[in-house]
């Protein structure tokens, strides 16, 4: 299974409660039983401390690494099922069941009465190459300013199955030569057979469960579709704050196709930002 340890070392870990289960809502389960069928259920190892330098911020955060409890021979299941079909929205579903997402804790969010939240789709020529075709990097980094300007810090939570919005590292580079072409980002998306919007935020959900519990947050977004499909899973008391960083001359056509999908930003705020 992709939660595999050194037995030894995964008995270690559980004994210090440094490896920990819980389910969709949020709630500790026993790590030592087999994954229900149908069910989902989270892994966790943290918390591990992690000093952290983003651009000119220097923090220390505490980071936790979460993958679900998915036997091989599921995920064998769904790539099977994938080839046959050739329905590609599938992917999401294989990459979901694979990814291992990361909460970084930033301060003490734990005495907030409504923590900061930012739910962070991964995006490798964003957030690593410094990409401006997107404000997925500066976003992140200014995500993390706000956290560490709080009082109480915030709750990053990554998600690394979400490359593309959920399409995945090699769809989205085919992506991207469709826009050369002179099709929004949607469209690529379209034109390649998958969904406009192929993200799972069903363990980015669970992972606030089990953070947040039943606390109201403000989540960092302009985006109402995860407000909404965070909801779907349980957590109502949502409030979205507006988060714009990163837009430049490279990305406005990017970030106007956002806007006319259901993004809440607009133009005069994109030139805005640009000045």
């Amino acid at each position: 299974m992709f939660t595999y340890l050194n037995p030894k070392i995964r008995q270690k870990l559980i004994k210090s409660e440094k490896l920990i289960r819980i389910n969709a809502q949020g709630q500790n389960i026993d790590p030592e039983l087999p994954a229900e069928s149908g069910s989902l259920s989270l892994n966790i190892i943290g918390p591990i401390p992690l000093p952290l330098n983003i651009g000119n911020t220097k923090l220390q955060v505490l980071w936790y690494a979460a993958v679900r409890t998915t036997e091989l021979y599921q995920v064998e299941s769904l790539a099977n099922q994938l080839r046959e079909t050739g329905e590609q929205n599938l992917f999401s579903k294989l990459a979901s069941s694979m990814a291992v997402n990361s909460v970084l804790i930033v301060g003490d969010p734990h005495k907030s009465e409504s923590p900061l939240v930012r739910v962070h789709s991964s995006c490798l020529t964003g957030d690593v190459f410094y990409s401006q075709r997107c404000e997925c990097g500066p976003q992140l980094a200014h995500a993390m300013d706000r956290m560490n300007e709080e009082d109480n810090g915030g709750y990053l939570i990554y998600m690394a199955g979400h490359e593309g919005r959920g399409i995945g590292l090699w769809a989205k580079a085919a992506t991207y030569l469709l826009q050369d072409e002179g099709e929004n980002t949607y469209q690529a998306n379209k034109s390649l057979g998958l969904d406009e919007d192929c993200r799972d935020f069903s363990d980015a959900a669970a992972l606030l469960h089990y953070f947040v519990e039943d606390r109201p947050i403000r989540l960092l977004t302009n985006n109402p579709k995860k407000v909404n499909d965070l909801k779907s899973f349980g957590l109502k008391n949502i409030t979205p704050t507006k988060h714009l960083a990163g837009i430049t001359q490279s990305n406005k056509e990017y970030l106007k196709a956002k806007r006319d999908w259901g993004h809440l930003i607009g133009d005069d705020e994109i030139e805005l930002l640009d000045k």
